[in-house]
């Protein structure tokens, strides 16, 4: 499964580094390292269709389908958007549609402290990005069912 990140990270790793981390600055720090290692996005992709409404910052999310698994690859104008864009992808992408719906990404953002250290307008950004992840494996889903 492709990587969203330029990184050898995962998921797992991202949370034990935050959890090492005391000083809010560091965290937002290590956010914006992790936001920097996103595989880019092709200047073609970074169109109207491939926008996440509802941010206040600029976020776009690209999916494709790969042997029943959905992957996702995400970009965004602002550095610690970009942060949360590199968490989402790496919660969600590289999964079947089902994994998808299923998982809980409100348990992993309170791992990570991000729930309570976020501005409403990030907040609100996360919360559409999720949904469009969600809303792109639902379909997903039903594209499989055919």
């Amino acid at each position: 499964m492709p990587n969203p990140l330029n990184a050898e990270t995962n998921l797992e790793e991202v949370i034990d580094n935050f959890s090492f981390l005391e000083d809010w600055e560091d965290r937002y720090g290590y956010l914006i390292e992790i936001g920097n290692s996103l595989t880019p996005l092709n200047p073609s992709d970074l169109v109207d269709e491939n926008k996440v409404r509802g941010c206040a910052s600029q976020v776009w999310l690209k999916s494709f389908t790969d042997n029943g698994f959905v992957h996702f690859q995400g970009m965004s104008d602002a550095h610690i958007v970009r942060g949360l864009v590199a968490i989402a992808l790496l919660i969600f992408s590289g999964k079947t549609p089902d994994e998808i719906l299923e998982t809980d990404e409100t348990e992993i953002f309170q791992a990570i402290g991000l729930s309570e250290h976020l501005t409403p307008q990030r907040a609100n950004g996360l919360k559409s990005m999720v949904q469009r992840i969600k809303s792109i494996a639902q379909y997903s889903q039903a594209e499989f069912c055919e």
